[in-house]
């Protein structure tokens, strides 16, 4: 599977605008430089084998007058980190560079940047306007074309300044990829403190790179299985009130809460669809538990799965028409696929081992699935009619894996052993090769990544 890198020219705009403390409260962005031609592709990605050599890319700390240079320093810093952590790029050390204080307005000394390897260069600057606002604008050279591939400059509040770092670092992968980038997301996780043997569970959120956390709810009930709305700033989750389990919604920005609904027995594993405006849940009876999904505007819920057997963990396909859920119902966990109503459902697991949390890749091409085998605990992707199944990375316990929204990234928990240890939040890429911890102040495991934000 090949991800070609787009060799287009030209440049696009794109207008932001948000509320409250993660949100920008204004950002425009506008094109500015146009392309000088068409540039040559410049990586290739095989994710089947792994083969991937990164593109070296030269990022020279941003410049800006007075006060606003650590600012700009920290700007160009945050891409740095966003671009080296993809796995794709290899940010080049500043010692090596040989032309220095480049300037924004000015065509680099393309042959100061080749005898360094750079194949890419970034060079930008970040000032304060009149109003208060903070303006940064960029430029993205293709050094052995010697010609511009992109051009864009922002407008924000100077509190904003780390999401306008992601912004620009998505812009970059886009147009040396042709693929989205998902660095101006969040990942909605439970922070976890406390021993062992009585952790309290908080909902929390995060930037992706684990900056900006956020509680969104105090500790005082057990929450689990927060996962985003692929429309809007909501998330739904199941918490424990009462000793009674009920799945809520929460709107991120307002913090607005509702419950959706009380059920009986224990409820499992709330979902999203595709349009936001239903949730896929799991609901125990007796000693089974069956699939039913409940639409959101009328609270009507309709039964999907009938089996004794445990049928749990849905996921939608991306276009709504398919579900993939793990069920023990052949006597052992393996992962099933069924139409959106609940009819025609198939076995797509058969290698060796137990398989659950399937999660559809919002490219709708992979399903990821945690994988338990003699002891060890993988996770894997699988296309959606079960073949090519890979293990991308494996420990003493891995679990739990969540799509970044370009459908390249996997977020998931890794647990260490111990009467100290705890779960904490890893990434690994399609090739498997890539693998990054996210840093949290403490424990953190349910991760879930939001879409691109707004």
């Amino acid at each position: 599977m090949y991800f070609p890198v787009a060799a287009r020219a030209g440049s696009w705009s794109r207008a932001l605008a948000g509320s409250v403390r993660f949100a920008f409260a204004f950002l425009a962005a506008f094109a500015v430089f146009a392309a000088a031609g068409p540039a040559q592709a410049l990586v290739e990605i095989d994710v089947t084998q792994g083969n991937v050599e990164p593109l070296p890319i030269a990022i020279p700390d941003f410049g800006g007058p007075g006060g606003d240079a650590e600012v700009a320093r920290d700007v160009s810093a945050i891409i740095s980190s966003d671009l080296r952590r993809s796995g794709l790029f290899r940010p080049l050390d500043p010692a090596s560079f040989i032309e220095q204080n480049v300037n924004v307005g000015t065509p680099p000394q393309f042959g100061s940047w080749r005898p360094i390897g750079a194949q890419a260069l970034v060079v930008g600057s970040v000032t304060r306007q009149g109003d208060g606002r903070l303006r940064a604008e960029f430029r993205l050279w293709d050094v052995f074309a010697g010609e511009q591939m992109l051009g864009q400059q922002f407008f924000t509040t100077p509190d904003n300044w780390r999401r306008l770092a992601h912004i620009i670092a998505d812009a970059i992968y886009e147009r040396l990829t042709g693929e989205k980038g998902y660095f101006d997301t969040r990942i909605v996780f439970v922070a976890e403190s406390g021993p062992k043997d009585n952790r309290v569970k908080r909902l929390a959120i995060m930037d992706q790179d684990g900056a900006n956390v956020r509680y969104l709810t105090r500790g005082d009930s057990l929450v689990l299985t927060p996962r985003f709305s692929p429309t809007r700033q909501e998330i739904t989750y199941m918490a424990y009130s009462d000793e009674a389990p009920r799945v809520y919604l929460l709107n991120i920005e307002t913090g607005q809460r509702e419950v959706v609904g009380n059920f009986p027995g224990m409820t499992f594993a709330p979902r999203f669809s595709p349009d936001g405006q239903k949730v896929v849940m799991s609901l125990q009876q007796g000693g089974n538990s069956n699939i039913y999904v409940m639409d959101l505007r009328s609270r009507r819920t309709t039964r999907l799965t009938n089996s004794p057997a445990i049928d749990t963990s849905p996921s939608y396909a991306p276009d709504g028409s398919r579900i993939v859920f793990e069920s023990d119902r052949g006597g052992s966990q393996q992962l099933y696929v069924m139409n959106g109503d609940g009819s025609g459902a198939e076995r797509i697991s058969f290698g060796p081992g137990r398989y659950s949390t399937p999660v559809w890749s919002p490219r709708g091409d992979l399903i990821a699935f945690t994988k338990m085998h003699q002891g060890r605990f993988m996770i894997g992707v699988m296309r959606p009619d079960g073949k090519g199944e890979r293990i991308l990375t494996e420990g003493y316990h891995n679990e739990g894996p969540a799509w970044s929204p370009n459908g390249r990234v996997l977020v998931f928990f890794r647990d260490t052993p111990g009467a100290s240890g705890g779960p904490q939040l890893w990434t690994v890429d399609l090739t498997g090769y890539n693998e990054q911890r996210v840093p949290t102040e403490g424990f953190a495991s349910d991760p879930a990544w939001s879409p691109l934000l707004d």
